[in-house]
């Protein structure tokens, strides 16, 4: 795990319990934490959780005719800084920044462009701005990429006034 000052607390929302399986596998091995997955919307509406989620990863097409749309909505409202991507093979039936989401990885992925794209993540959310640059495997929504570049501004801003 690269140096950072805590790890991500990780929430799956994908009914494919394989995939489930490898993500879990890639997240827990950089030295991130997976709180919880949950198949569908009826499954993450009954979820308790002890942590709040930092990232919450969201297939479109879930369990129990559920969507991810909706459940990201619900996460948004449960959980509002839990920055949320979409893991789908469907990239195009999500609408850019639907539930202020920051992206989408698109199905299939490979081992290490989920690895990249989390190293990434991790940076933009525990802190920002990133210093890798954003991988393939990750396409950034425009109000991500703009939350990054405000908190470029408030560091430099901060360096230059001290408060």
């Amino acid at each position: 795990m690269s140096q950072r000052s805590k790890a991500l607390n990780v929430l799956i929302i994908e009914d494919e319990a394989i995939l489930v399986m490898d993500m879990e596998s890639v997240i827990e091995d950089i030295g991130h934490h997976v709180i919880a997955d949950v198949a569908s919307l009826s499954e993450l509406q009954n979820l308790q959780l002890s942590k709040t989620p930092d990232l919450a990863f969201v297939d479109i097409q879930l369990a129990q005719n559920t969507n991810g749309l909706d459940a990201s909505k619900l996460v948004r409202e449960r959980w509002g800084d839990t920055a949320i991507v979409f893991v789908t093979a469907n990239p195009g039936k999500v609408p850019v920044g639907h539930a202020d989401a920051h992206g989408i990885i698109a199905k299939p992925f490979t081992r290490s462009g989920l690895i990249a794209a989390l190293e990434y993540l991790s940076e933009g959310i525990l802190s920002p701005p990133p210093t890798k640059i954003r991988p393939a495997s990750f396409v950034a929504f425009p109000g991500f990429e703009k939350r990054l570049l405000r908190s470029t501004a408030v560091l430099a801003d901060d360096e230059i006034n001290p408060r």
